[in-house]
């Protein structure tokens, strides 16, 4: 079952094309790692798929059914329905996005809050039970400014969760991290794996993406260069600029 398809996708900024063409279809259950050079346009690449950026050209199904309308040749869309897309289709970011002002649970919450419109009372039960779910049922009133950069975004894989998407988007959710509290944030990423969760996961953790991906593809100047299992991509990749990227990535494990 295709829950999202991407159609010619394209975006520029300026004369740059960093998205260039993408044809891409995700099934629910799958866990797709995208890997590629700087620059290749994996983080605009996620944030067309949710329409934190609006893509200049193609198109965008979920469940079958076109965002937005053609008019004239260019596809216009509506603030309300891009909004029902991101619950949809939640996103996890590299630097964490937390509102300083607000506790690790409020944080969580306001989605639920605002965009639901829960009660507090069952916002917040909602809140502490995602807390729950990535380790953190003891910081649910610790401010963000108090969390280590681990704990950070773990609160922000509960704020995602807290919304039920259909799927999540990382964008590289380690990079920001030390590295020493990595793991903890991969290890909540694999167990939702495990559960099932479909989800898309830019990331330089080519070890990771080894073991949990069902699926791996290669970017390269906005373009898919290459894709397939693990195996395929990381171990008997066929493209030279794949071959070259792995190569230069020799630290990770299988």
């Amino acid at each position: 079952m295709t829950i999202l398809r991407a159609v010619g996708l394209g975006k520029r900024f300026g004369d740059l094309a960093v998205i260039n063409g993408v044809d891409l279809a995700v099934a629910k259950g799958e866990r797709i790692a995208i890997i590629g050079a700087s620059g290749s346009g994996k983080s605009t690449l996620l944030r067309c798929l949710n329409f934190m950026e609006v893509p200049d050209t193609g198109t965008i199904e979920l469940d079958g059914r076109a965002i937005g309308v053609d008019k004239g040749g260019r596809r216009v869309y509506r603030e309300f329905e891009l909004t029902q897309v991101r619950q949809r289709v939640g996103m996890v970011f590299q630097q964490f996005n937390l509102f300083p002002h607000m506790t690790a649970a409020e944080n969580v919450m306001e989605g639920p809050r605002t965009v639901r419109g829960h009660d507090k009372q069952a916002a917040r039960e909602r809140a502490l039970g995602e807390l729950a779910r990535v380790g953190l049922t003891d910081k649910a009133d610790t401010y963000p400014a108090h969390l280590s950069g681990g704990q950070r975004q773990r609160v922000a894989i509960a704020r995602a969760l807290a919304m039920d998407p259909e799927m999540l988007l990382f964008d590289e959710p380690t990079s920001a991290l030390d590295p020493e509290l990595v793991g903890e944030v991969l290890n909540v990423i694999r167990a939702l794996a495990e559960e099932g969760t479909t989800m898309l996961l830019v990331t330089h953790e080519l070890g990771f993406a080894y073991h949990v991906a069902t699926r791996v593809i290669f970017l390269a100047e906005g373009r898919i260069l290459e894709q397939g299992t693990p195996d395929q991509i990381l171990k008997f990749p066929k493209e030279a600029r794949t071959r070259a990227f792995i190569e230069s990535h020799r630290q990770f494990t299988f």
